[in-house]
């Protein structure tokens, strides 16, 4: 789309590079960056075909929200909450949002401690209703009430026929499901209603554990499923042997009326420059894993009591963290592999790793609950995830990720696009066997980086 064509459209077109969160691909894009519901669904109307993309916050590791040279709209300004039902807990708003300005509004604790609160919180709160919904997101309490999407009650679709839908489980349901996780690829997302959650306290009781071996994690995670509500484990993704798996399991369940204040809408501290060379490499990430590993002490166990923000959102105290990569950034990977494979391909993918001696100080191993997402083509499914970085070494780290990607896939299990760069057509099919019914919903216009290396849209679709 050329700049005149946009000459009369409610939102002037301009040129911005973009990059993803992984830092691997920077790119320019037009952008076009509505400021209403209505002025986005002007836009989606007036889009070419196989042109354009919605964009959030821009914390997708990958290249989902992606269009190199061509169009990006950019969704930050539909910012506005449209009502909120405190009976009900039924939060109304547009889909560019972000969830730590919901949760600042909304999330506060009453006088016994009680409050509203999202019912799922992904690892970063720096992102909006429209991409959690778009990536179907999920949190550590996903083995009890299941992703994002579980609890968007409906949302409003642009298409570029021009009509403007709603979509849920009773009033266009297939578009509903093939929007929930469907990658921005159905249309712009407008606004949402969501269903939070009434909770006893605000704040959290949590627990950490240091274990041995990665078969000592599946006890703990046993153990925990009825009585914690939220649970995840860092891996020392380097140790080896009998080693192999060991790390810490965090568990934590909501503390009955101790309040806890929202945490604060920005980090209050950054990573302002992108340093030449990266700080992540195998000495820095050994010397981490080593000392965090101990950090524990020789109780090996630690319970607290205190905010949700250090629980949910470690990575939220720096901003800009992802500059601490270097220029040449890095890759995230995340799959999760079915129950019955779920120790066996977790052994094989460590040890492939820790082989390698490639990762990072950010490894998570959790499990996925029985809970179905509604989305077609979600990413969550029952099983076991693991989810790391890998600092971009080029060759050596795209052949890694090429070897874990055959070991999921081979054991029926699938990579998660928003965090991906790197996984074939092949591997996206058979992971995600809803794909061709996907496909029926897609909105002709929409079109992303991910999209045509999927072969979702062909290149030689691209006008």
């Amino acid at each position: 789309m050329s700049g005149s064509d946009m000459s009369a459209s409610p939102a002037a077109s301009r040129t911005r590079l973009y990059g993803s969160w992984g830092n691997i691909l920077r790119a320019e894009h037009e952008t076009l960056a509505p400021r209403s519901v209505d002025g986005a669904r002007e836009i989606a109307a007036r889009l070419p075909a196989h042109s354009a993309i919605a964009r959030g916050n821009g914390r997708s590791y990958g290249d989902v929200a992606l269009n190199p040279g061509r169009t990006l709209v950019d969704m930050l300004g539909l910012d506005h909450f449209i009502a909120f039902d405190a009976t009900t807990g039924r939060l109304r708003c547009e889909a560019g949002i972000l969830l730590s300005d919901i949760l600042a509004v909304l999330s506060r604790p009453d006088r016994d401690g009680s409050g509203w609160l999202l019912p799922v919180m992904p690892g970063t709160r720096f992102i909006t209703v429209g991409g959690a919904i778009a990536n179907d997101v999920h949190g550590k309490n996903a083995h009890g009430l299941g992703s994002f999407g579980c609890h968007v009650v409906d949302l409003e679709l642009a298409r570029s026929d021009g009509r403007r839908l709603v979509c849920s489980p009773e009033e266009n349901p297939d578009l509903f499901a093939a929007t929930i996780g469907g990658l921005g690829l159905t249309g712009l997302i407008l606004t949402a209603t969501l269903q939070l959650r009434r909770v006893p306290g605000l704040a959290l009781e949590a627990e950490d554990i240091a274990f041995d071996r990665l078969e000592d994690f599946f006890t703990l995670d046993a153990e925990s499923a009825q009585a914690w509500e939220y649970t995840a484990a860092w891996i020392d993704c380097l140790a080896g042997g009998e080693a192999l798996g060991r790390g810490i399991y965090m568990r934590a369940r909501h503390a009955p009326g101790v309040g806890a204040p929202p945490p604060a809408r920005a980090p209050s501290r950054s990573v302002p420059l992108t340093p030449p060379l990266s700080g992540v490499n195998g000495l820095s990430v050994r010397a981490f894993n080593a000392l965090y590993w101990r950090k524990l002490g020789s109780k090996r166990r630690k319970s607290h009591v205190g905010s949700y923000e250090k629980v949910f959102f470690p990575l939220d105290a720096i901003g800009h963290w992802n500059r601490l990569y270097g220029p040449a950034g890095f890759y995230q990977f995340q799959a999760v592999v079915p129950p019955e494979h779920a120790e066996p391909v977790t052994r094989e993918l460590l040890a492939e790793i820790s082989s390698a001696r490639q990762g990072s100080m950010l490894v998570v191993l959790k499990r996925f609950g029985d809970i179905v997402s509604p989305g077609l083509i979600s990413f969550p499914m029952p099983g076991i995830t693991l989810a790391l970085d890998f600092p971009n070494l080029g060759d050596a780290t795209r052949k890694l990720l090429a070897r874990l990607e055959r070991i999921v896939v081979a054991a029926g299990g699938r990579i998660y696009p928003a965090k991906d760069f790197s996984m074939s057509r092949e591997s996206f099919a058979k992971g995600y066997p809803a794909l061709q019914d996907f496909l029926r919903h897609r909105d002709p216009a929409m079109s992303s980086a991910f999209a045509r290396r999927m072969g979702i849209v062909e290149e030689e679709d691209a006008s």
